[in-house]
């Protein structure tokens, strides 16, 4: 079965019960809304692209994460997404095949995210957006999904213990959000 096909299927298919941070929404005096996208390269050995994020950033510096950021005003989830990736990434709309979403995820930031999955052609011209994303690389789709990697861990965090997923990649630390997204992802692909 090709990657389309595997895509859509755990895609359309009842939630498992995805894998997120524990952390409750009224925790938060209100949530932003925010959107990525989970590209997904069509390759014989299909890829996921992940950017770096700048250093000098506000939020998240120097943390790996999907393209995407908060949804602005009139903006759908989708239409957010695929902006983002175009600032980001130079990923133009028309070069993704959208798929559909993953549950939103709750960030321990306060942002509500929606994961839009999409496919992209092989070996597109990615140009990071300077002062925004800092590198980008593209992991093997199947060894991020492999629950293998998958690493459960915990910190002190505004006052009470959080868990949270990580996963490593040739020296790269994918945690927090993204890492339980590419979880979640993972626990669609294998129901």
């Amino acid at each position: 079965m090709t990657i389309d096909l595997r895509l859509r299927a755990a895609l359309a298919a009842p939630s498992p019960g995805e894998s997120r941070d524990d952390l409750d929404p009224s925790e938060f005096g209100e949530v932003t809304p925010a959107a990525v996208l989970v590209p997904i390269t069509r390759r014989a050995r299909p890829g996921l692209i992940l950017t770096v994020r700048h250093g000098d950033l506000r939020n998240h510096a120097g943390q790996v994460a999907f393209p995407g950021g908060r949804i602005d005003p009139g903006e759908s989830p989708e239409e957010a997404a695929l902006r983002e990736a175009f600032e980001e990434l130079a990923i133009r709309a028309n070069d993704v095949d959208l798929l559909g979403t993953l549950d939103p995820y709750l960030t321990g930031t306060g942002f509500a995210v929606t994961p839009w999955v999409g496919l992209l052609p092989p070996d597109l011209p990615l140009v990071p957006a300077p002062g925004e994303v800092e590198d980008w690389f593209e992991a093997p789709l199947d060894r991020l999904l492999d629950p293998a990697h998958h690493h459960r861990e915990s910190t002190m965090w505004k006052g009470r213990m959080r868990n949270y997923w990580r996963i490593d990649y040739e020296g790269r630390n994918i945690w927090g959000a993204t890492a339980g997204m590419i979880v979640g992802l993972s626990r669609r692909m294998a129901a």
